[in-house]
């Protein structure tokens, strides 16, 4: 379980989440959509504890940050740093006794090339390999299928589903709509900073109709006309 209260954060004057009061319940996969600059990362980045803000957030595991798996849209990697090196550190950080990495390459990554020499695909797929590898019980992923192969994409939604079986607690952002149709139990919209409301899967289609006809409005046939 998360519980977020009172939760605010601005950069400078621009105030980005504005009083976000949420509980994320242990088990389920929560869907957080919105568009460009409604502060899903910036939610993230607090939740991670890799930003100041007001308010709390609470879990049962504390300190949070020791507990969960942040993926973000464009995970950073040193210039020299293997795939497996990658693997290691974040085992090392958790004191996982792993070493041999090649049972658990599901997505056949060349683990002894330097990470940064990857294609975007699998940088994400590194990445999303190495917090799987802590055994977290939260786990935040941000943009999770952006740019990532067909193939890959089913195994990600697999082990989503496998993760909510195992009890995690687990909030996906991501474009893709039809991936969170798979995979959450709810889906909150993310407005200004604000959620203003959760959607159960019985509505799941009519938001993303909702959000297809506010996205793109007349603006194609304004376009092509």
């Amino acid at each position: 379980m998360i519980q977020i209260q009172q939760l605010s954060k601005s950069f400078g004057a621009k105030q980005v989440l504005k009083n976000i009061n949420i509980r994320f319940e242990k088990g389920k996969v929560y869907g957080i959509v919105g568009a460009n600059g409604a502060g899903k990362t910036t939610l993230f980045r607090c939740m991670a504890g890799l930003e100041t803000h007001e308010g709390l957030v609470r879990s049962e595991l504390e300190p949070l940050k020791n507990h969960l798996g942040f993926l973000p849209t464009n995970p950073y990697f040193f210039p020299k740093i293997t795939g497996q090196e990658y693997l290691q550190l974040f085992c090392n950080a958790r004191k996982i006794p792993l070493t041999n990495f090649a049972p658990k390459n599901i997505f056949k990554l060349p683990l002894n090339q330097y990470a940064i020499t990857y294609s975007t695909g699998m940088k994400k797929k590194l990445a999303l390999t190495a917090i799987l590898l802590q055994q977290n019980d939260y786990l935040i992923l941000d943009e999770p299928f952006n740019g990532v192969d067909i193939q890959s994409n089913l195994i990600i939604t697999e082990i989503i589903h496998k993760l909510k079986m195992l009890g995690k607690t687990i909030l996906i952002s991501s474009h893709i709509f039809s991936t969170l149709k798979e995979t959450c139990a709810e889906i909150h919209l993310l407005k200004e900073g604000q959620f203003i409301r959760k959607v159960l899967p019985d509505e799941f289609d009519l938001l993303e109709q909702e959000m297809k006809d506010f996205t793109i409005g007349n603006d194609i046939e304004e376009l092509l006309n």
